[in-house]
């Protein structure tokens, strides 16, 4: 594990870097807007996307580094992915196809990104498809957004929604809430079972 500092105009990242030990692409997740690195499936995904040959960078918001526990607004988080990720594409994984992913406000910024990033494909943990309680306010359109292959890993009884699959995404159900933490093998299998799909003909 390597941990980075990137600057970004909102302030320093952090990065925590798994690799592989023969990397074909690369895997960058974002963490939740009030969690971190510790949560249960971003550990559950970092493991079995290593066992798949990808690099991973765990990377934490500006806000957070700096201590806040406030998220930042939408276009500050997605000026600072951006920049960690050119510097990443740059660098450590010159050369690799990027995946783009996170848990909660880490999948949003994910998808929100995407396109600016030429992510190859989007990997999203429980995706907040609205505030719970309020349907109304969906957040679907940034999901459908997203032009590549994409993810979507949601607990069954998620009190932010469950989203509808589309044309570029697919959804998997598992039991659980919104911390995804009941069926930590079901989200590494079905993170595993993905990666080797959308990879498969990117390292042909």
């Amino acid at each position: 594990m390597t941990n980075l500092l990137i600057d970004t105009p909102h302030g320093p990242a952090r990065v925590e870097l798994h690799c592989a030990e023969e990397g074909r692409a690369a895997l960058l997740l974002g963490h939740g807007a009030g969690g971190g690195f510790g949560a249960k499936d971003l550990i559950a995904v970092t493991r079995a996307a290593q066992g798949a040959g990808v690099h991973v960078a765990l990377v934490e918001q500006p806000y957070r580094v700096a201590g806040r526990r406030a998220p930042a607004p939408a276009r500050q988080l997605d000026a600072a992915w951006l920049a960690v990720a050119e510097e990443l594409a740059g660098t450590r994984f010159d050369g690799m196809p990027l995946v783009f992913g996170g848990r909660s406000s880490g999948a949003r910024v994910a998808c929100r990104t995407a396109a600016e990033g030429q992510a190859a494909a989007v990997l999203c943990l429980a995706f907040p498809t609205h505030p719970p309680g309020k349907p109304e306010k969906t957040r679907q359109p940034e999901l459908d957004a997203v032009e590549v292959p994409t993810l979507v890993i949601q607990g069954e009884t998620d009190p932010f929604g469950r989203p509808q699959a589309g044309p570029h995404h697919e959804v998997v159900l598992l039991k659980g809430d919104h911390s995804l933490s009941a069926d930590l093998q079901g989200i590494a299998r079905s993170a595993t079972e993905w990666l080797e799909k959308v990879l498969r003909p990117l390292s042909s």
